[in-house]
């Protein structure tokens, strides 16, 4: 049994656009396409729940106070360090 590739497949496979096009939309009709787009999207974000929200919550502040002890230290390791080549 042999295969062979039909002229449909073999064109679809390098790229070129299909028979079908999208119609044509107006200004209006795309800002509509947009917002139709937008309000599914939106409908399918899930609301976390309290527990999901305070853990993210602590989760979140946990790594901004570590974030702000290395930037702190940093801070005074370079400062030390000018301080030292600096003024004298």
């Amino acid at each position: 049994m042999r295969l062979t590739v039909t002229d449909t497949a073999a064109s679809s496979s390098k790229g070129s656009p299909s028979e079908k096009k999208a119609p044509q939309r107006g200004f209006f009709g795309r800002i509509m396409l947009f917002i139709r787009q937008v309000l599914a999207e939106l409908g399918k974000v899930v609301t976390p729940t309290r527990r999901e929200l305070v853990r993210f919550t602590i989760t979140v502040l946990v790594f901004v106070v570590i974030m702000m002890l290395i930037v702190t230290a940093l801070d005074l390791v370079f400062g030390r360090a000018a301080l030292w080549v600096f003024a004298g």
